[in-house]
């Protein structure tokens, strides 16, 4: 692949952007009048930057949740978190999801990808019980690289009321980490939501993170064809084509609820 255009991606202003985004946390805080905010920690990249930004700019007014499903959720990625809280000293919990979910398992029907991702429901629902009980805004962890292609789960971790680096590429956010400080043990380790034992997100999607946004970033950001981005990202035209695809079949998640007009 054409790595120039990893290097174009990830020359940005570090110090800028983790100043904007801690900028719109404080005025959505106050604007939407908000006690505060709440997020899920797992462990990776993504929520530990958020952890991060917002243990710098809004530390008094965050709460972090840990919701490892004890069966499936790898030790180390909870250990990664409450280091995470830890070295901020911010107020979290950790809650085991996992004897919900086997719960649900008793009366619902056999589905294993609709099982796998009711874990994700499960933890959107403990996190708007805390928003409703803290008058607290949920922080979604969606990265721009997930968010275009849909990987998330509809109503699971994409159900948020703020989506503070859904304009950051997964390259960037990696950088962004770098900028603030994480643990090279966070910045380099597979990125997975954990829905299921081994998941990874770059084994799942069949491509790594910078072939996905050197993609994206032709297509979405450049408004190339599909042709087009094939011959300069020097990925093959058919995963370039499956990318695209990935992005349009997904755009209801990204979308409000579809309402009929009379």
């Amino acid at each position: 692949m054409n790595r120039q255009i990893v290097e174009e991606l990830v020359k940005k202003d570090y110090d800028s952007i983790q100043n904007r985004i801690g900028g719109f946390l404080k005025n959505e805080i106050e604007e939407r009048k908000s006690s505060g905010l709440v997020f899920g920690l797992s462990g990776g990249i993504d929520s530990a930057v958020i952890a991060a930004i917002c243990a710098k700019f809004v530390k008094e007014k965050s709460l972090a949740l840990i919701m490892p499903n004890s069966k499936i959720t790898p030790n180390t990625e909870t250990e990664d978190a409450i280091k995470i809280v830890d070295s901020h000293s911010m107020e979290y919990k950790l809650i085991d999801i996992g004897f919900i979910h086997k719960e649900y398992s008793k009366y619902l029907e056999s589905n294993p990808l609709s099982f796998a991702n009711l874990g994700a429901r499960i933890r959107a629902n403990i996190l708007y019980y805390y928003a409703n009980a803290r008058n607290s805004l949920v922080l979604g962890s969606s990265d721009r690289s997930e968010f275009l292609i849909g990987y998330f789960t509809k109503f699971g971790d994409g159900a948020s009321d703020l989506l503070p680096i859904v304009s950051l590429y997964k390259t960037q956010i990696r950088e962004l980490a770098r900028h603030l400080g994480l643990s090279q043990n966070i910045i380099s380790k597979p990125s997975g939501p954990h829905l299921w034992e081994g998941h990874t997100a770059e084994t799942e999607i069949g491509l790594n993170y910078e072939e996905i946004d050197s993609i994206l970033h032709c297509i979405i950001d450049k408004g190339l064809a599909v042709d087009e981005t094939a011959k300069i990202t020097e990925i093959p035209i058919s995963e370039v084509d499956r990318i695209f695809r990935m992005h349009k079949k997904s755009e209801h998640k990204r979308a409000m609820a579809t309402q009929c007009t009379l």
